[in-house]
């Protein structure tokens, strides 16, 4: 694998859905000026959840395809520049928290009077680029734009179509992409303009020194192309429905687990494809970004297996993962793989054993550092070199939140590290975790804006009122830059500089 921690680095966590400008962030001037505001920061890291297209919930973890970018995040100026919409076609004013219900109204409104205006022939330069790419992403696109065509006609989820499509027999696909087939080249079209915006974003962060961290969930949303194009790498039955699913097993915080319910891989098959479709899910994300965080990278290892008519994760069983074989099938096919392994929880020395193994770097959290075992991975003097440090997650409350919230022993333990007072504890959580020996540390936008517990970004186990939240326009000042950037400048991370 290739190290990413040659050398030592910081960064923000912040999502491109919370940019500010219309119901969701966009690919626009926002994301560019919050990218200048990382270089005046001393950022050399802009990590983000997954890209994918997201369903009506909006959570980036339960996308439509794992392999298709947000269409909601498209930026209208950036598409009138191209000649594709009418100059006066802007973002609609913003909202104070998502609105995806809006932002999929508005990005298909986008989306089909760009389709409109480029069939017309409107931006003529763009039409051998759009060919080139449906060409080189057919392995996937034409999948996910028949899919969205089909739902969009049919309505979701997949298994309720009619069963000629449902099970993607030749004749009636071959008939449905005839009867749509404007719907089909529209929704490529829209990829295409997602891929082309997103290029631009990524090589203007890159030229500012600021790499761009990327996501990858282990599972992948039953509603999605994957699974509808892919039904003999999943466990399925006749109908598609899924006869096992993903979920962690009982733990401290659920006597009957949790019952993710996503359709689990049958690994023996993707072996014998070389694991293809994770090669090309891998090639496909990095054709995004820099690095790639590896969400429940333990599932690899082991992972939770419950029966699909289960309500509940009690019942279920642990089943053997791939281990190292997929990971060595794809760097063979696409070289060193830069990844982080997500590996918190409860970890056997079998997946750190893995880890190890294949050179990826952990990650810990300043808060899950608290309690009476001196040993806690999580504590900042029992960091690895090869360590990305958090203040928290996207899954975890503010830092201001978690000290207001946490038991009297922990904001004790925590007090032991830092003497910031209370009211700027989120500036004393991300000097420890920047003081830490992890090469990189990473810190959610709402730790350097010191905002508290209404304003995390997801709550697990939940399913109302996540991944809404985003910043305003005018939090970003210069004073906040310079701020942070002292501190990177003092604990050795300003400028990417080299490890002893």
């Amino acid at each position: 694998m290739k190290s990413v921690v040659d050398r030592r680095r910081s960064g923000v966590l912040l999502h491109p859905t919370s940019l500010p400008g219309g119901p969701i962030g966009t690919l626009g001037d926002e994301a560019f000026r919050f990218v200048d505001w990382l270089k005046a920061a001393g950022q050399g890291l802009w990590q983000m959840l997954p890209l994918v297209a997201v369903s009506e919930g909006g959570s980036p973890y339960n996308g439509l395809s794992a392999m298709a970018g947000n269409t909601l995040l498209l930026d209208a100026g950036r598409l009138a520049a191209d000649g594709l919409v009418d100059a006066d076609d802007r973002n609609p004013a913003a909202t104070p928290r998502v609105d995806f219900a809006a932002a999929a109204a508005r990005s298909d409104g986008l989306v089909r009077r760009a389709h409109e205006g480029f069939r017309a022939g409107r931006a003529p330069a763009l039409r051998g680029e759009f060919e080139e790419y449906r060409g080189k992403h057919a392995y996937w696109l034409d999948d996910y734009a028949l899919f969205r065509a089909l739902r969009d006609a049919h309505g979701s989820p997949w298994t309720m179509w009619e069963p000629a499509l449902r099970s993607r027999r030749p004749a009636a696909l071959k008939k449905a992409r005839a009867q749509h087939a404007d719907a089909v080249e529209r929704h490529a079209f829209g990829q295409f303009l997602f891929d082309r915006q997103w290029r631009a974003l990524r090589r203007y962060a890159n030229d500012a020194g600021v790499a761009i961290v990327g996501d990858i969930p282990i599972f992948v949303a039953h509603d999605s192309a994957d699974v509808w194009a892919h039904p003999k790498l999943f466990s399925l039955d006749e109908e598609g429905e899924p006869t096992v699913v993903s979920g962690v097993p009982p733990d401290y915080f659920s006597e009957t687990g949790q019952r993710w319910g996503n359709p689990l891989y049958r690994w023996d098959v993707m072996a014998r494809n070389r694991f293809r479709w994770w090669t090309e899910r891998f090639r496909r994300t990095l054709e995004w970004v820099d690095l790639a965080r590896v969400d429940h990278f333990r599932g690899f290892e082991a992972y939770w297996e419950v029966p699909g008519h289960e309500e509940t994760a009690l019942n279920g069983a642990w089943k053997p993962g791939p281990g190292s074989r997929l990971f060595a099938a794809v760097a063979k096919e696409l070289g060193p793989l830069p990844l982080i392994a997500e590996d918190l929880g409860v970890i056997t020395p079998e997946v750190d054993a893995l880890r190890e193994s294949l050179g990826l770097p952990g990650m810990r959290v300043l808060q899950f550092a608290f309690g009476d075992d001196e040993r806690n991975p999580h504590l900042p003097a029992n960091y690895a070199a090869n360590t990305v440090a958090y203040t928290g997650t996207h899954d975890n409350d503010t830092a201001l939140g978690w000290y207001r919230c946490a038991a009297e022993g922990d904001r004790a333990g925590l007090r032991r590290l830092t003497d910031a007072p209370d009211r700027s504890v989120n500036w004393g959580m991300m000097e420890v975790v920047f003081q830490s020996p992890a090469a990189l540390a990473v810190v959610p936008l709402q730790d350097v804006l010191g905002l508290g517990s209404e304003d995390r970004m997801n709550i697990p186990g939940t399913i109302e009122g996540n991944w809404g939240w985003r910043f305003r326009a005018g939090d970003l000042t210069p004073a906040l830059a310079e701020r942070l950037n002292k501190l990177t400048h003092a604990t050795g991370r300003l400028h990417g500089e080299e490890l002893t």
